[in-house]
């Protein structure tokens, strides 16, 4: 089921900076035709896609002000009447143990609206012509550990929602590949907030004592290499700069 970037058009939220703006920039070094990042944070979107087209070529990068919560009936419906999109990389996501309802909706259900509805638009029995649904997880969507509880919570959704759409039976009849990787510790701004205030001394003390962090470039070369072998129903792990595994159903 390999998969070659070169001449696709590849949507991805949450691509102005971090890890949507490295994945963006590593498809577009395999070739993209057309990279269509969606973000909340419209200056820092446009200076994204200003920077990318200096250094891939006019026009490779186009920026759509979007925030996934509220604006997918509206952006898609633009984006499929200027593109036929091979691609959706469903990266937006937020860490923010005050508030576990902002973090389910960004996490998990706007991963799950915006992903079936550019599953129904790529699929092969709907006239569609195929593409790929590419989650953005973490590994705390399959470990558990005391930290980060609402965050664990959308991530473990996105690795099951991943796992389910993706089976063979449901690519069978659609056409469509859904994939996801999980990225360990790395340094982005996701990081601040990320547990709760009676939690943060001692979780600061595992970040400082336990953790390898990895840079968004490392994870931006890793997510387009899977890209191109990853079989639909997969979810893939690079932490601790090693190499790319398989994740586990579970792990402690």
């Amino acid at each position: 089921m390999a998969s070659d970037p070169t001449d696709k058009v590849i949507v991805v939220t949450g691509g102005a900076r971090g890890l949507g703006y490295e994945i963006s920039d590593q498809f577009l070094q395999k070739g993209a035709k057309t990279l269509i990042i969606l973000d909340i944070l419209e200056d820092v979107g446009v200076n994204a896609v200003k920077t990318l087209n200096k250094k891939h070529g006019e026009g490779k990068a186009v920026f759509i002000k979007c925030d996934v919560i509220k604006d997918l009936e509206k952006v898609s419906e633009e984006i499929f009447q200027k593109y036929q999109v091979d691609v959706l990389v469903n990266n937006a996501g937020i860490l923010n143990e005050a508030s576990f309802r902002q973090t389910i909706e960004v996490n998990c259900i706007a991963v799950v609206e915006w992903g079936m509805k550019f599953w129904e638009y790529m699929r092969t029995d709907k006239g569609g012509r195929g593409g790929t649904i590419y989650n953005i997880a973490s590994i705390y969507g399959y470990q558990y550990s005391p930290w980060a509880v609402y965050y664990k919570t959308s991530k473990y959704a996105v690795v099951g929602y991943t796992r389910s759409l993706g089976h063979p039976y449901n690519y069978d009849k659609s056409g469509v590949r859904v994939i996801a990787i999980c990225p360990g510790f790395t340094d982005t701004a996701i990081l601040t907030g990320n547990s709760w205030d009676w939690q943060k001394e001692d979780f600061e003390k595992v970040m400082q004592n336990d953790v390898i962090m990895q840079t968004p470039e490392t994870i931006g070369k890793a997510a387009v290499d899977i890209f191109t072998f990853a079989e639909t129903g997969t979810v893939w792990v690079k932490e601790n700069n090693e190499p790319i595994r398989l994740a586990p159903l579970c792990e402690t």
